[in-house]
């Protein structure tokens, strides 16, 4: 069996094709990622292969030409690729990341129109998402006829979340129509936690992740099941981000609204124009920030290292105590110095870091970076959320073809 896993952006397209064999997902055979698709983007691909027997690798990239569509033209080129590699048997599933299942979708799904459909629905609860996940499903419906289109869910790792930290503080009746909290990044999660029981004696216990990148969120689990999480409703809730506020008085959304706001209007300010670009006034990108000595973009990463301080306190209060802290995505994996920082500030929960080993280079190695005297691991996991998300396909697959 071979998967390809999609996970389709506004402006980029990734991929990775997993052979899968006995039923278990192996290493990554080819992995990319279309960037600059958005328009008047210089649109281009990069990709690694790497032989699973010998370890030799092969790497490549180009601009991406022509296509008045340019996801489409991505796929087609993928196709293109996939034959100049050798890598192009028959696929027997896609896999794609889909942000939000709502209520209705607790595990991974093969996609039908009923389906896509409902999915389309709840566009609104992750409006930065959500629209191009479903983009990219419809485009590779088209260009893999026959394929079998699956749709993983960032929402289905928390649906272990208690009652208490899925509803708000709302009359009953919005409850029953779905205004609560689902929580995200759990593909991401996932992968992570399943990393940390092949390396930590500790995982069984309370653990929490800190999944920080344009995206931001945390969460804490116990044997392995989701107990709180910073996102919430939509994507926007919990950590700031990169252009996402998070967390925010429901005072401030009134008075804009009596101002004269309109509902698209807050949408762009929540998801578009704050978070690190909001306060900084220069970049949602971390990497700038840091060469940034200005006032503004020193507030604002000062802004995000609190916010993620906080939170982790919240988190280890809900699943009394922290055995293990792991850090994953692009700021998470990367930003050594955000790492001191927040764990300069946990200290009160025995948390010490080894400095020597935050500082060497990320790369994609699975590394320990507590000292011996911490009294939390501190690990640094890089994710694979298209892993996960392939492991759930050849699953649904397994579970309904001989």
């Amino acid at each position: 069996m071979t998967v390809l896993a999609v996970n389709t952006g506004s402006s980029t397209l990734k991929f990775a094709l997993y052979p899968v064999h006995l039923g278990q997902v192996q290493a990554a055979t080819l992995t990319g990622s279309f960037s600059g698709l958005e328009p008047q983007g210089q649109a281009s691909v990069q990709w690694r292969m790497q032989d699973g027997l010998t370890g030799a690798t092969r790497e490549g990239s180009e601009p991406l030409q022509g296509g008045a569509d340019r996801f489409e033209a991505a796929l087609q080129r993928l196709q293109a690729l996939l034959r100049e590699l050798g890598l192009a048997p028959q696929l027997h599933a896609i896999a794609h990341r889909v942000v939000h299942g709502g209520t209705a979708y607790h595990q991974a799904i093969v996609v039908n129109d009923e389906a896509l459909h409902g999915l389309h629905a709840l566009s609104p609860l992750a409006p930065l998402h959500q629209p191009h996940n479903l983009m990219g499903i419809a485009l590779c419906q088209r260009s893999y006829p026959g394929v079998p289109q699956v749709a993983c869910f960032d929402t289905a790792f928390h649906t272990t979340l208690p009652e208490v930290e899925t509803r708000f503080a709302l009359p009953e009746a919005l409850y029953a129509q779905g205004i609560r909290r689902y929580g995200f990044h759990g593909l991401s999660y996932q992968y992570v936690h399943g990393v940390l029981q092949t390396v930590s004696d500790r995982a069984h216990g309370p653990v929490v992740m800190a999944h920080l990148g344009n995206g931001a969120s945390l969460c804490a689990t116990r044997e392995g099941r989701s107990q709180a999480t910073t996102m919430g409703f939509s994507a926007v809730e919990g950590l700031m981000m990169g252009t996402r506020s998070g967390a925010l008085d429901p005072g401030v959304l009134l008075h804009l609204l009596g101002a004269g706001w309109t509902a698209q209007r807050l949408e762009d300010l929540l998801y578009r124009q704050s978070g690190l670009l909001g306060v900084s006034g220069v970049s949602a990108d971390m990497r700038r920030l840091r060469a940034d000595p200005s006032p503004q973009a020193q507030r604002a990463i000062a802004l995000f290292e609190h916010r993620v301080v906080r939170e982790i306190g919240a988190m280890a209060a809900c699943v009394q105590g922290m055995g293990v802290l792991a850090f994953t995505g692009g700021i998470g994996e990367h930003d050594a110095l955000l790492r001191t920082h927040v764990c300069q500030q946990l200290g009160y929960l025995g948390v010490a870091m080894d400095d020597a080993a935050n500082a060497q280079a990320a790369g994609d190695a699975v590394r320990s970076i507590h000292a011996p005297r911490s009294a939390v691991e501190v690990w640094v996991v890089p994710t694979d959320e298209g892993k996960v998300a392939a492991q759930a396909a050849a699953d649904v697959l397994l579970a309904t073809q001989p």
